[in-house]
């Protein structure tokens, strides 16, 4: 292995060619440099960033599905899923309360919200509410535009277009 010797390990390493090392150096000398934020240091490399992720929306609902069944139970999700199979049947203080969302904690209530907010917004917008069935069973339906709307009228107190955890919590204590 290398050893560092005043600038990176790597200037010695013995397997990197004299074009990398320079072209290393010259690519390094042209960034500016970052400190570190806590100890003002200077920082030898740039913080690792993680690529962000699209998961397909099954593997999302999936997901969801998992984080329902651990704070309710699957065969009340079932049956709940059952009496609103239907179309336009769906009625949320109901479905909530079939559940049985509605006995839980203000805690259980916010890890439901950020199960059905896919996107990680820290809001379910009218796309994702659509889909908030699935988020509890992948075999849900899909909610209709009539149906959809209406939720999110009856949720959405500021009129943002889009419900907040309060608000959630708000509908579902409700």
């Amino acid at each position: 292995m290398g050893t560092l010797t005043g600038g990176c390990w790597f200037e010695s390493h013995s397997r990197r060619s004299s074009l990398e090392r320079a072209h290393l150096q010259s690519s390094s000398a042209r960034r500016p440099e970052q400190k570190d934020l806590r100890s003002g240091q200077p920082r030898s490399s740039p913080p690792h960033r993680s690529p962000t992720v699209v998961l397909p929306r099954t593997l999302t609902h999936r997901t969801a599905e998992m984080a329902m069944n651990d704070i309710l139970k699957a065969d009340d999700i079932k049956k709940a899923l059952e009496a609103f199979k239907a179309v336009d049947t769906f009625d949320h203080k109901k479905f909530f309360e079939m559940v049985g969302l509605k006995a839980k904690s203000a805690d259980d209530v916010k890890k439901a919200f950020v199960a059905l907010d896919r996107d990680n917004s820290g809001f379910i917008e009218e796309e994702e509410l659509k889909f908030v069935l699935k988020g509890f069973a992948t075999d849900g339906r899909d909610l209709t535009d009539k149906e959809t709307k209406a939720f999110l009228k009856a949720a959405d107190k500021d009129g943002d277009g889009k419900i907040g955890m309060d608000e959630f919590i708000a509908l579902v204590l409700e």
